[in-house]
């Protein structure tokens, strides 16, 4: 694309020149081009692009194509697809290999698809398939299935003890989804048990997981060189910064163990900025470029046949747009390794004594180099096993490289040419040109092509045919074969030169611009004339130099340059027309000059005619040209016509004058005599001369005297004189004595000018001819510039001036006849500046008018309102300007007045306008703040501040100076900057000083600002027409007065003008946050030019980075494109979303705005307006209408369009048919709404008056409950400041959340951590079990254990959360890993959810393992987040909801409670109840009372538990005695009392039993009671026995009950007999009820918000794995069409808030050593259920029916949806975490914890699965090809063998 332009220039310039056609030829693919290669042995180039491979001839003419997408695949899934992938997708095909292989004429193609597999082509024919196979398994993926991925390869040779393989070496980058290997030699045939692509060399050291997608390497470029393969590339250094370095890396070819392989860090520019590889090239420098090396010494000795990589980088950080060209000799590149290497083998790592030597990927670094003998590293020059880990250089022992050649913008490839010991770089950059360098020691860029409209980048295959005569270039669809030079081009030698070509020479004596190997004589001196030099054969002189036109001879014309002529060869001359043959002697050419006749005319003002010369060789080579020179000395005369004798015999061509004749002819030694003046003899011309007087005055008529010299010739002849300023009107000449002449002169009459010259001509009086003449005076008018009296005396006394009274005017002495020594008249005063001065004085005055005197000293005194004014002789001007400084005035006194002047001889001059003295008084300024950089303009008010002038005025802000920029009734002012240190400054003086003394102050009245911040701006690209909405985001852009945006353009060699253009905008609107600006439309010259942006804002200047301009999009016309109703239009073009977005773009269909649909690269979709709306607005006319397309500022008419016609309804039956029957239907709406809003607002009225009773109620109700609540939270807060919150330890946490839900409870195996193994067979399983662990750490393993479990109907929903749980145990040392397997399990649910078109059901409930397993990482990975930040406010509200609910009667058997937030556990029944104060002594534990508040009606168990809950209220709920375990006696007088809930005396009602109370037993307030533990003897056993046994007797046949009573059979009959009226009246009472819902809801409310802030605020510490996860799900939903953003809202939901946060609210005793009941459940669940509709989309439609809990948070219910909507939003717009990121966080949980867990006990039950699901997992393990060759079927049958004791089938 880049190079079309060019080439296409390129063929319009050759065809006329050759006379023949010449194709550049090209090809264009379908899909975006990945990589290129070419046939050395056919010229064959196969193209490989997305889905298909391209096979062409060298001209790039299309063979063949073979298609090799999209195809059905799945990136989760193994292939072959229709085996092992349920529900495969069209995928595309990304090319990532392509390798000619020469020794079995196949094309090795290598895809994104199937896991990277490759094939196997015949190079003649594509389509003809030689090996393809995807059923071998792992071992075959070769490429990568992420597009983003780098891939190289080489071919080479591996040869082992019986066999030598032809294989090819491959190096890639990490997909995560990838094959491991970094580095593998792959096979090409099947040998043994290899196949055919399989990677034969088994290396861990080069493909270990940890350390590939740790460095994240990106291939640029392979090649082989003396037995080694050498990869280039770019990585990181694995830590946190994910800054790139170039490596090369070295591997020895025949090394089948990867032993050499040795990295070395590759440095370029200073500093190493430019630390990123984009491109690369190996070749020898030549000879001119070696030698600039070596002499630098920098690169050692460098000869021309050595080998040097060439390398473009840049630097790895968008805001840099530049890059450079470096070089690296590959001897030093070796040296270096090998420096590495033996300093490890032999030094311990090290180089003089500095550590050089890096193990990047190896864990061990300490142990792997060691001291041996010096010689180590040459005897294994390909390494050995006692080194297994790779080498790498540390920073400091990198190879450094200067930059060559720097350039703006990113360079993208690079290719290497040498022609004539001369080296050319061709480099491609990212906006699709390329460039040719000339490199030597001052490298320059001497041609380039025109860049691609588009910007497609210039892919790095960059390469030449095999004669290097052509380039291929490949951009994003396009290949084009282009000559590396265009000498031909050029058809003379200048424009040969200028091209300044290395290819290029002028082959001289053939005429032509060529390459060195096409001059046939090109090695003769001369004979082919270089480029670069810049010289072409020139005519150093000729002899004669010039010639007369009346002449003709021979010319002798000296050539140094000119080659030897041969024997064979014509010379010949032209002049013009005329030819004649030459002679060359030596580097003179002799020829003839052409006849007098045969010479052009003299051109008209001229004295010659300079003739074009040329020197052919063989008639039609033209090797040299001039001009020739042929003098007319007749013409010489033209040159000066008043001086004709001195003009002939001065010229430089030798001409003499003839008195006689009058004429100028050429020099002739045969004229004589007096009347022949010769050559530069003008001292004896004729003339007249010496002018008497030389200054005339105009309007007088003055005599003029002046000499005649040398006019013998004209003795008695009579002359006449004039000048052409008098109109030719001639005088005649009178003679005086001796040789002096003169006439009465003219009357001047010249107005332009104070002075002018006068040239007079004199001529003979009878013949006409002119004299020479030298006569020039000076006409001067004494009125210009003299308009008053003193002026005019201050005249200079030459010019004789007067003051002439009577004329009042300046005149010539002798033209006043009145006196002349008349005094000149008073002075007058015109203008005084300023007119009004401070009362203090010390200003400047300027009194202006006329005759103030002559000279400075003239001026005697000056008043100013009768105040003295200093006379400031410096600043005085004659007669017109005085300056003086004023005095100060008495404030009391006459403060106006006069201005008056005395000059020399007691002249006085009065002013009629009056200058006042007055007292300005500023008042106010505006603004009153700005920023501390200055810029703002300042205005100060006031009254009389428009007194001096704007010179005398000085204004600082506090020291700060400010520049005025206005003055007048208001003064304005720009502030400079602020330097102090205290920012924002003090309320700092405004300062106005007049002149030297007057100083006027305004307190307090402007603060300086901190500067405003430049946050980011969007969008960051504009077209080159401009008009793109920029939004500028930031803080205190309210400060700011004038914001503009300026574009400035670079100036390079392309460039067209010599300074910097700049193009600027203001801004659209701004407030303190945002600024909207149109971008600049900006002049872009040429296709390289760049431009800096920059946002100014008063004096602050921020370069917006980055902000690109791209060239404007060009659109393909057309014309008279017919549309219908509903249609689109498509509008084709390039380069569309370059700097465009669908919602920017606008488009009309004449004038009408037509809605873009669609905006692609390429592609615009239109719906057009309707046809009637067109009409309507274009006249009606049915005419096609222009279709224009505007982006920005850019406006474009892209074609016509025609509406299709059709029936059109008349508009008068339209409008009766719709208006009549509209207008009746208003009618009869707005009459029965009306009715029925009277009825609603009665009723509204009525329901309004009963709320606001309730409302009043419950705030009143809520407010003491609150209080209350407050005073007895204090403690609790207490306690949590001083740490003592009870969380669980790790374990105990995840014993919870994971297995507490089980079916066994406490119980279960896992937390209790026992099973049940024979000793004997303890080793036996423990060795067994850690073989079956590392079977789970098999990813192809454990996917299929997965699925084949949840293939079986059995395995039911509660068994697959259990397994999760226990597979989340036995993985937690690699949650790296557990992690991995999570997200491939995920993908392949997604894909499920969203085939099926239920996306929204994703992640609801726990119905697959993967689902569970989610679950349970979100449990490990935010339990550190609940310790440090939710925890607090989750136990604040759980203590909250226990202290609410225990404050009021809980009745024990039904439980419910008076105090709650869930209507179904509200006790109805109105209880008597009282608070009582228990005195609590505990026995055996000291005298020490505690004070504890029950109520009368609690039972005796519900008193226990308020006692042992305040007395242990320091420890956790586990360590606390048990209810059961304590007994409470009642000790009221000498003797005590044991209660219990039941007993004797227990009372009874009907059936029913009441539970004892407090109440029961009369306990009274302040009562003593003593809790005493159980203790467990025989007797105390016996006693409880015999308790238990009388408990069991009273409730044979009994029902109990506590506080309320349920309904028995019989009450229900009396029930049912009941009126309706009881009936209504129990449920208005149930009813209301419900309004304490409201009051504890209110009591809770800031714990419930609190609770909420800490799980859903962004703005606070987010956890990693959040954000991580988050984001997952976002990219995942991109890759999905049909998944919107409430989809993703739901997933999100359903993730965190549902799968985590609602569980650990309901539980809390998951997190929490505490205890819960069913009626605090009851109101958590409650808060909860609100949890959970805050993170639903979907909006709840109220009404009466609703259930209370939804109508309880009905008002805060959107409150908590946004903090939700913001919360996901935040996330989203936090930086990423990155997987390693992630994988480190992991990592640390893994080993912080996994050691407390059962690992062991999961493992063991994990294997109870595998055992039930033997067969089922064998079978599929089989039917795996990548389990196949892990022999994972094989592992699996031994560990089953040892761990049931049984023999298997092995």
């Amino acid at each position: 694309m880049a190079i079309l332009a060019w080439v296409s220039l390129l063929l319009l310039c050759i065809s006329p020149v050759c006379g023949q056609e010449t194709d550049f030829p090209e090809f264009t693919s379908e899909t975006p081009i990945n990589n290129v290669v070419q046939d050395p042995r056919t010229a064959r180039v196969y193209v490989g692009a997305i889905n298909a491979v391209y096979q062409l001839d060298g001209s790039l003419a299309k063979e063949q194509k073979l298609e090799t997408g999209p195809k059905k695949d799945l990136r989760s899934c193994t292939p072959p697809i229709h085996n092992n992938c349920p529900d495969p997708k069209d995928t595309n095909n990304t090319n990532k290999l392509l390798l000619v292989n020469p020794f079995n004429n196949s094309l090795i193609i290598c895809g994104s698809l199937y896991r990277g597999i490759c094939s196997l082509v015949n190079l003649s024919n594509i389509n003809q398939l030689i090996y393809y196979s995807d059923s071998k398994g792992e071992r075959t993926y070769v490429a990568s299935i992420d597009d983003s991925v780098s891939v190289v390869g080489i071919m080479s040779h591996l040869s082992t003890q019986d066999s030598n393989f032809t294989v090819f070496v491959v190096g890639k980058g990490y997909g995560s989804l990838d094959s491991s290997k970094l580095i593998s030699t792959r096979i090409l045939q099947n040998y043994r048990e290899w196949v055919i692509f399989e990677g034969i060399i088994d290396a861990s050291a080069v493909q270990a997981i940890p350390f590939v997608p740790k460095y994240l390497h990106d291939f640029r470029y392979t090649f082989k060189d003396q037995g080694f393969i050498y990869f280039l590339f770019s990585r990181t250094m694995g830590g946190t910064d994910n800054k790139n370095f170039t490596f090369i890396s070295r591997l020895c070819e025949q090394d089948d163990h990867y032993y050499s392989y040795t990295e070395l860090q590759l440095n370029c520019g200073p500093a190493n900025h430019f630390n990123k590889v984009q491109a690369a090239y190996v070749a020898s420098p030549g000879k001119e470029l070696a030698r600039s090396m070596t002499e630098s010494g920098l690169y050692g000795s460098v000869l021309s046949w050595d080998r040097v990589l060439f390398v473009v980088a840049s630097p790895d950080d968008e805001d840099h747009t530049e890059s450079a060209l470096c070089l690296y000799p590959l001897k030093r590149i070796n040296q270096r390794i090998e420096d590495i290497i033996s300093a490890c083998y032999s030094d311990s790592g090290k180089i003089d004594g500095k550590p050089a030597v890096d193990i990047p990927y190896s864990s061990k670094t300490d142990d792997l180099c060691n001291k041996r003998e010096k010689n180590f590293a040459a005897r294994y020059r390909c390494g050995a096993d006692f080194l297994p880990s790779p080498l790498a250089s540390k920073p400091e022992f990198a190879l450094k490289a200067e930059a060559m050649y720097t350039r703006k913008g990113l360079l993208t490839a690079v290719a290497i040419a040498v022609e004539h010991d001369h080296t050319i770089v061709f480099l491609g950059n990212s906006a699709g040109e390329v460039f040719k360098l000339h490199l030597f020691s001052h490298p320059e860029v001497y041609s380039k092509g025109p860049g691609d409209t588009t910007g497609d980048a210039v892919n790095k295959n960059l390469f030449f045919d095999s004669g290097m005569t052509h380039l291929y270039v490949t951009t994003k669809k396009k290949i084009i074969k282009i000559p590396v030079q265009s000498c031909g081009l050029k058809t003379d030698c200048q424009s040969c030169v200028g091209l300044k070509d290395p290819y290029c020479g002028w082959c001289v004596l053939e005429g032509r611009c060529t390459r060195r190997s096409d001059c046939r004589r090109a090695e003769e001196k001369n004979g082919w004339l270089w480029s670069p030099k810049q010289q072409c054969v020139k005519i150093v002189s000729f002899h004669p130099p010039n010639l007369s036109c009346k002449k003709t001879q021979q010319v002798d014309i000296h050539i140094p340059s000119l080659p030897s002529i041969g024997s064979a060869d014509q010379l010949q001359c032209s002049f013009g027309t005329f030819q004649s043959s030459a002679i060359m002697r030596d580097s003179m050419v002799t020829c003839s000059l052409p006849e007098p006749y045969a010479i052009p005319p003299t051109p008209a003002q001229q004295d010659f005619v300079a003739v074009p010369m040329k020197i052919f060789v063989n008639k039609t080579v033209e090797v040299a040209s001039s001009e020739y020179k042929f003098y007319n000395c007749a013409a010489a005369i033209h040159r000066s016509p008043n001086t004709p004798c001195t003009s002939c015999v001065s010229s430089g061509w030798g001409c003499q004058w003839n008195t006689r004749d009058h004429t100028c002819s050429d020099m002739s030694e045969q004229d004589t005599g007096p009347n022949i003046i010769r050559h530069r003899q003008a001292a004896n011309c004729p003339r007249f001369e010496n002018p008497d007087p030389v200054l005339i005055p105009v309007g007088h008529k003055t005599q003029i005297s002046f000499e005649g010299v040398e006019l013998n010739p004209y003795q008695n002849h009579e002359f006449v004189i004039g000048t052409e300023l008098m109109d030719h009107n001639e005088e005649d000449i009178r003679i005086e004595s001796g040789p002096f002449y003169s006439f009465s002169g003219y009357e001047f009459s010249y107005d332009k000018a104070h002075e002018t010259t006068i040239f007079f001509y004199v001529k003979d009086k009878y013949s006409g001819k002119k004299i020479d003449s030298l006569l020039n005076v000076t006409l001067y008018n004494c009125s210009l510039g003299r308009e008053d009296c003193s002026l005019c005396r201050n005249a200079e006394p030459k010019y004789n001036c007067v003051w002439c009274a009577g004329k009042r005017a300046c005149v010539y002495e002798k033209l006043c006849s009145t006196d002349d020594s008349q005094p000149c008249p008073n002075p007058k005063i015109t203008e005084i500046e300023p007119s009004y001065g401070p009362i203090e004085g010390g200003i400047a005055v300027t009194i202006k008018g006329s005759n103030l005197g002559i000279h400075k000293e003239d001026i005697k005194s000056i008043t100013v309102a009768g105040v003295p004014c200093t006379h400031l002789g410096k600043h005085y001007s004659v007669s017109t300007s005085v300056v003086c400084e004023i005095g100060p005035v008495d404030p009391h006194g006459q403060l106006s007045g006069a201005v008056e002047v005395l000059v020399e001889g007691e002249k006085r001059g009065t002013s009629s306008v009056h200058f006042t003295y007055r007292d300005p008084k500023p008042t106010r300024v505006l603004p009153p703040r700005g920023p501390k950089a200055g810029g703002t303009v300042i205005t100060i008010m006031g009254e009389n501040l428009h007194t001096a002038s704007k010179e005398d005025l000085t204004i600082s802000v506090g020291n700060v100076p400010c520049i005025v920029e206005t003055f007048g009734t208001n003064i304005t002012c720009k502030t400079g900057e602020y330097r102090g240190d205290k920012v924002p400054s003090a309320l700092l003086p405004v300062t106005v000083k007049y002149g030297k003394h007057t100083i006027k102050e305004v307190p307090w009245a402007f603060q300086f600002l901190q500067n405003p911040v430049v946050i980011d701006h969007q969008p960051r690209k504009s077209f080159v027409c401009g008009g793109r909405r920029i939004v500028v985001t930031g803080v205190g852009f309210s400060l700011i007065q004038k914001a503009f945006i300026k574009v400035n353009t670079s100036v390079d060699e392309w460039s067209q003008v010599s300074t910097p253009m700049e193009f600027q905008q203001p801004a659209d609107s701004k407030n303190d946050t945002t600024l909207v600006f149109l971008s600049p439309r900006v002049n872009k010259t040429h296709d390289t030019q760049s431009f800096c942006t920059f946002l100014h804002l008063d004096n602050v200047v921020e370069e917006l980075k980055p902000f690109d301009y791209h060239p404007d999009p060009t659109f393909e016309h057309f014309s008279n494109k017919m549309i219908a109703a509903n249609s689109t239009i498509k509008v084709t073009g390039r380069g569309f979303s370059k700097a465009m977005t669908t919602d920017e773009a606008k488009a009309f269909v004449g004038d009408v705005p037509c809605l873009v649909n669609t905006l692609e690269d390429d592609k615009l979709y239109l719906e057009p307006p309707s046809e009637y709306k067109v009409r309507m607005r274009n006249a009606g006319t049915s005419e096609p209408l222009k279709l224009k397309i505007k982006f920005g500022s850019g406006e474009w008419e892209v074609g016509s369009v025609v509406y299709e016609s059709k029936y059109e309804v008349p508009l008068a039956i339209i409008i009766p048919a719709v208006i009549i029957p509209m207008l009746l239907i208003i009618a009869t709406s707005a009459y029965c709404y009306r009715r029925k809003s009277q009825q609603a607002e009665r009723e509204y009225e009525k329901v309004k008056h009963q709320l606001e009773n309730l409302e009043e109620s419950v705030r009143d109700r809520c407010k003491k409950e609150f209080t209350d609540l407050m005073i007895e939270m204090e403690d609790h807060t207490n306690d949590i400041s001083e740490g003592r919150m009870p969380f669980l330890d790790y374990k105990t946490y995840t014993d919870r959340v994971f297995f507490l839900p089980s079916k066994d409870g406490a119980n279960d195996v896992m937390i209790t951590g026992k099973l049940d193994i024979p000793e004997a067979r303890k080793a036996t399983v423990a060795q067994a079990l850690n073989q079956f662990s590392n079977l789970l750490n098999s990813k192809t393993f454990l996917i299929n254990f997965i699925r084949t479990l949840e293939a079986r109907p059995d395995f039911n929903a509660r068994a697959k959360v259990y397994f999760a749980s226990l597979l989340t145990v036995a993985l937690h040392g690699k949650l790296e890993y557990y992690t991995d397997i999570m997200r491939t399990l995920l993908l392949g649910l997604m894909d499920d959810y969203v085939d099926s078109k239920n996306p929204k059901l994703m992640l609801r409930r726990s119905e697959t393992v993967v689902e569970r397993m989610l679950c349970n990482w979100m449990s490990i990975c935010l339990y550190q987040f609940l310790k440090d930040s939710a925890g607090e406010p989750l136990y604040k509200l759980f203590k909250a909801i226990k202290h609410q609910i225990e404050k009021g009667p809980v009745d024990a058997m039904v439980k419910k409670a008076k105090y709650t937030l869930n209507d179904t556990g509200l006790l109805g029944d109105d209880v008597e109840y009282s608070v009582l104060s228990l005195q609590v002594l505990v026995q055996g534990e000291g005298p020490d009372i505690t004070l504890v508040k029950v109520l009368n009606c609690d039972t005796i168990t519900q008193v226990k538990e308020k006692v042992i809950e305040q007395v242990y209220r320091n420890m956790p709920y586990s360590q606390r005695p048990k209810v059961d375990s304590v007994t409470l006696e009642w000790r009221p007088g000498s003797t005590g009392q044991i209660l219990s809930d039941l007993d004797v005396t227990s009372v009874k009602e009907g059936r029913w039993r009441r539970m004892n109370t407090l109440a029961h037993y009369n306990v009274r307030d302040n009562a003593t009671l003593v809790l005493s533990r159980v203790l467990h003897t025989q007797q105390s056993f016996d006693q409880s026995q015999d308790n238990h046994e009388e408990r069991n007797a009273l409730l044979d046949d009994d029902k109990v009950f506590h506080l309320v009573r349920p309904m028995d059979e019989l009450d229900e009959i009396k029930s049912k007999r009941g009126s309706i009226k009881d009936k209504s009246m129990t449920k208005a009472i149930t009813e209301i009820c419900l309004t304490r819902l409201l009051s504890v809801k209110g009591t809770l409310q800031q714990f419930v918000d609190n609770f909420f802030r800490s799980v859903l605020c962004s703005g606070a510490v987010v956890p990693p794995a959040v954000k991580y996860f988050f984001d997952f799900l976002d990219e995942q939903a991109l890759k999905h069409d049909n998944v919107d953003e409430e989809t993703i809202h739901i997933w999100k939901t359903n993730s965190l808030p549902l799968r985590f946060w609602v569980n650990i609210l309901k539980n809390p005793h998951f997190i929490f050593d505490v205890h819960t009941t069913e009626v605090m459940d009851a109101s958590l669940s409650v808060i909860a259920q609100t949890f959970m509709d805050a993170c639903t989309k979907t909006e709840h439609k109220l009404s009466r029916d609703s259930p209370s809990n939804k109508l309880l948070y009905a008002k805060e219910i959107s409150t908590y949806k946004k903090m939700v909507d913001d919360y996901y939003k935040g996330i989203r717009q936090m930086v990423p975490v990155s997987d390693q990121d992630m994988n480190t966080h992991l990592a640390e949980i893994s080993r912080a914890h996994t050691d407390k867990l059962n690992t062991q006990v999961a493992l063991h039950q994990l294997y109870q699965y595998a055992s039930k699901y033997y067969d089922g997992i064998i079978m599929s393990l089989d039917e795996d090809p990548a389990a196949q060759s892990k022999q994972l079927t094989l592992r699996l049958q031994q560990i089953a063998a040892a761990l049931e004791n049984k023999v298997t089938d092995l």
